[in-house]
C-alpha cells in the first residue's frame, strides 16, 4: 500500500479541516522517484514545513519531502523519502496534495492568502446579514472563484473576493465579510 510509506510518527488521522489543497501530483519522472507536481500555491516553498499530505484511498497521508526543484511558476519535481523508484513514485500518479494549515496559521507575518482552499471549514459571517454558514467547498472553475457555503442544508454561493473580505481570524477560523446588498 502506498501510504506504508508515509511518516510514522503521525499517530492521530488527519481531518480535511486540517489542510488544504495545492496541487496534484501527475506522473513519475525519471527512474529515481522523482514525481512531477502541479500546484495552485507555492506554499511549501514559502513555509518551513517539511511534509506534504496526499490523499491516497480516501486517507490523508503524510509524506516528507526528501528535495524539489522548480519546472515552472506552476510545477516542480518532487522527491519524496522512500519513494525511490519510478514503480513507487507510480502509485502517486494523479494523487491529490495538500498542506497542514497548522503551518500557515503559525506564519504571523504571512498575511497573504495562500490559496482560497484554505478557507474549507470556516464559518462566514456578513456584517450586516450575521451568520451565512459554513464554506464547505471552493468551486475555481471559473474566471469567478466562489464560496459554496452551507447553512441549515441550504448552499449558498458568494463569489470569494478579497474586498468583501473586512477581518479574517485564522485562531476561530471565521470569515468576516461585507457582500453587497444584491448578492445574498
Amino acid at each position: 500500500m502506498p501510504w506504508e510509506h508515509g511518516l510514522q510518527e503521525f499517530k492521530v488521522m488527519i481531518k480535511k479541516d486540517e489542510i488544504f489543497k495545492i496541487g496534484i501530483f501527475n506522473k513519475p519522472h525519471g527512474v529515481k522517484g522523482e514525481v512531477s507536481f502541479t500546484f495552485t500555491d507555492d506554499i511549501f516553498d514559502r513555509v518551513d514545513c517539511e511534509y506534504l499530505v496526499c490523499l491516497l484511498d480516501g486517507i490523508f497521508v503524510p509524506f516528507f519531502i526528501e528535495e524539489y526543484r522548480f519546472r515552472s511558476d506552476t510545477t516542480a519535481l518532487v522527491k519524496l523519502e522512500g519513494v525511490d523508484t519510478a514503480e513507487k513514485a507510480r502509485m502517486f500518479t494523479n494523487v491529490e496534495v495538500y498542506f497542514p494549515k497548522k503551518y500557515v496559521e503559525q506564519d504571523d507575518e504571512t498575511e497573504d492568502i495562500p490559496t482560497w482552499n484554505f478557507f474549507i471549514g470556516f464559518k462566514v459571517k456578513d456584517v450586516r446579514h450575521g451568520d451565512l454558514g459554513e464554506i464547505v467547498a471552493v468551486d475555481d472553475s471559473t474566471m469567478n472563484v466562489l464560496f459554496a457555503i452551507e447553512k441549515d442544508g441550504e448552499e449558498l454561493l458568494l463569489p470569494a473576493h478579497e474586498e468583501f473580505i473586512c477581518k479574517l481570524d485564522k485562531k476561530k477560523r471565521l470569515l468576516t465579510v461585507d457582500v453587497p446588498d444584491g448578492l445574498l
